[in-house]
């Protein structure tokens, strides 16, 4: 079947659209262009700030002008995941998508439903003319997956509506009032490198399911980046190592699905019966929640130069040491993570060494105290620490005049009530909330799962529900 004729086509038209034009975060260039031509083409009013977020304006059908202005909010880019045997190019390329069952995914890379689906919503609201609605304004924002960018660098004063509908979660029974602040956290330092003296091991791990690390941290999946420091670790305690490289994980926002390290070692084959005997133990920890998951341990060959037996051992305590996964349960809100920590992407070549962290939490101070608990442990080891992209989470207001409507519209469509909730995802609607404090907010979805992995997929008769409910919401909106 194709997508052209899946309910609702408009929006899986639009989807397929969206789909074909490459969309990196940072790399928007294409998409911004596609999105204000479609605006232009539709002869209503848009604009491009100067940092790349689209505006797109148009006015309240007939018999909805008194009501409350609404803009509809979703971000442009996506994430850039494949798995390793698929040939594919982010920049270059539109996504392949097939369908398999209820659910739309794509052929090895990430759909980029996460937010595609949402920004294909807003142009067919744009596009339609059958929709009852108020004045709407459409905001297309850029760099949401990479340092939230275009909502840091949306200035007061270019949006006049009163309610934002953020359209960028993935549980279409979940109404969400709030989310995570983060911050990302990146530890470097530099060695000298020089020939290895010893016998080289290759430590590689893959078929990891990887996922949101925010979303899915409290799901206990493994990380490619602690699993290693874990074999390198058992390997230290009977002999010293030389790091060769690491080079494991990749985005901030990704749970890391594989990595590989080279090791330089006195007795390899004492190393790889260490750490051979560690994998059976990990393999059976992760027997349940990561059935896929592949562990190799083998002789190899490299002509690259290695850090000192010293410095890698710096580097592999460290790696020990970083906190990853769930740091404290909210008190507030039950089920909620309120602090976090990604251990991200791991890269070590020529004596560079880079590790990357994105902490997140709904409390700022919190957020700050797993931080600082990292910068000092890689301080301990003499490594350098940044703090960058920080960015503030967003306060539930569950007594809200449109949480309130939004509950009781679900309630009478679906035949029971919506989970209002807070995530431990980074939302843009704290940014935004931060220059528009008096805008009331919510964000919903339809189901997609899998975000941030080459698993990503979204349910197609989740799709046709959110439609159905988002055009209720917007044919009663209360009046001004």
């Amino acid at each position: 079947m194709e997508l052209s004729n899946i309910e609702p086509q408009i929006i899986w038209k639009n989807f397929s659209k969206l789909n074909a034009v490459p969309r990196p975060s940072k790399k928007e260039e294409k998409v911004i262009a596609f999105i204000k031509e479609f605006g232009e083409n539709l002869g209503l009013e848009t604009t491009v700030d100067e940092v790349g977020n689209v505006i797109i304006k148009k006015p309240a059908t007939a018999g909805m002008e008194n009501r409350k202005s609404i803009v509809l909010q979703s971000h442009l880019d996506m994430v850039c995941q494949k798995n390793n045997d698929v040939n594919f190019d982010f920049e270059t390329e539109g996504i392949k998508m097939e369908i398999d069952g209820d659910w739309v995914k794509a052929k090895g890379t990430t759909l980029g439903a996460d937010n595609g689906l949402g920004v294909a919503t807003i142009m067919s609201v744009l596009e339609s003319s059958d929709i009852p609605h108020p004045a709407l304004e459409a905001l297309f924002t850029i760099d949401e997956e990479t340092g939230m960018t275009g909502a840091l660098g949306l200035k007061p004063g270019q949006l006049t509506g009163q309610i934002l509908l953020n359209l960028d979660t993935e549980e279409d029974d979940e109404i969400d009032i709030g989310c995570a602040g983060g911050v990302d956290v990146t530890i470097t330092q530099t060695y000298t490198a020089e020939a290895s003296k010893g016998q080289i091991v290759r430590l590689e791990v893959k078929g990891l399911q990887g996922g949101h690390s925010g979303m899915d941290i409290h799901k206990g999946f493994g990380n490619a980046n602690v699993i290693l420091g874990r074999l390198l670790y058992i390997g230290l305690q009977t002999q010293n190592i030389e790091l060769i490289s690491i080079d494991s994980g990749g985005l901030r926002n990704a749970i890391p699905r594989e990595g590989a390290a080279l090791v330089s070692v006195r007795n390899a084959q004492e190393f790889i019966d260490s750490a051979t005997a560690l994998k059976k133990d990990i393999l059976e920890e992760f027997a349940a929640v990561e059935p896929g998951l592949q562990i190799n341990i083998e002789n190899s060959t490299s002509s690259e130069k290695a850090i000192s037996e010293e410095d890698s051992k710096k580097v592999i305590l460290t790696l020990k040491a970083l906190h990853n996964g769930v740091y404290r349960m909210s008190p507030d809100v039950a089920d909620l993570v309120e602090a976090s920590n990604n251990v991200a992407r791991v890269e070590l070549k020529g004596g560079e060494l880079k590790i990357l962290n994105l902490t997140r939490s709904s409390v700022d101070s919190s957020k700050y105290s797993v931080a600082e608990q990292l910068k000092s442990v890689a301080e301990l080891a003499g490594m350098n620490v940044e703090f960058s992209g920080s960015y503030p989470g967003w306060k539930p207001k569950p007594g809200s005049e449109i949480v309130q409507l939004m509950e009781k519209l679900y309630t009478e469509k679906f035949g029971e009530k919506p989970h209002v909730v807070a995530c431990h995802a980074g939302l843009e609607c704290g940014i935004i909330g931060a220059n528009y404090p008096e805008m009331e907010m919510v964000s919903f979805g339809p189901t997609i799962r899998g975000a941030h992995s080459p698993d990503e997929r979204a349910n197609i008769p989740s799709a046709q529900k959110f439609w159905s409910f988002l055009k209720d919401i917007l044919a009663n909106i209360p009046q001004k």
